[in-house]
């Protein structure tokens, strides 16, 4: 059985270059190792650019949409699998549930509720999965930051902090998640 990326990315492609080149990598380094995709179900942005270079390489892709999202903007066409729910909320629990390993690209405020909820539960442990986040040019640096500054004001223990990995390459990305498969 092959294994299962759930990624969480924006619906844009935001305005820097190296945001698309570095998913597009990511998305050839996990398609190598044999993972298949399940993500929101979208066919812009980043979402459309994963769906597409997952399909494009014979990898099976299940988008995960709630029907208000594709009344307003649509679905991916050509999907493996499109499970239609009622809400977001729906829309996490199904995501998380069907996947071996969750990462974030850049996206808005959806994509970092996405992958901090999977790593809230990962840190109570109510999940065992490796989570992790691309951070392309430091995206998400304002997040380290915060993250720190939990830790420092006694809000996050460090190990807790370490349970989310924030990776500036998609190279070092795949060695951390190969590294947690190893465990």
């Amino acid at each position: 059985m092959n294994k299962k990326v759930c990624i969480y990315c924006g619906a844009n492609t935001g305005n820097f270059e190296e945001i698309v080149a570095q998913t597009i990598q990511l998305c050839d380094l996990l398609i190598a190792q044999d993972f298949d995709l399940v993500y929101g179900g979208g066919e812009t942005g980043l979402m459309g650019i994963i769906a597409q270079q997952f399909l494009s390489q014979g990898r099976k892709v299940i988008g995960i949409r709630p029907q208000k999202l594709i009344t307003d903007e649509s679905a991916q066409s050509g999907l493996t699998e499109l499970i239609v729910v009622k809400d977001m909320h729906e829309r996490k629990g199904k995501m998380i549930a069907l996947a071996d390993v969750c990462i974030a690209l850049p996206g808005g405020v959806g994509t970092l509720d996405e992958i901090i909820d999977v790593y809230t539960q990962v840190k109570i442990g109510f999940l065992d999965k490796f989570c992790g986040i691309l951070n392309v040019n430091n995206y998400y640096k304002g997040l380290e930051v915060l993250l720190a500054n939990m830790v420092e004001k006694g809000f996050l223990k460090t190990d807790a902090k370490d349970l989310l990995c924030i990776a500036n390459s998609p190279e070092a990305l795949m060695a951390a998640i190969n590294d947690s498969s190893a465990n």
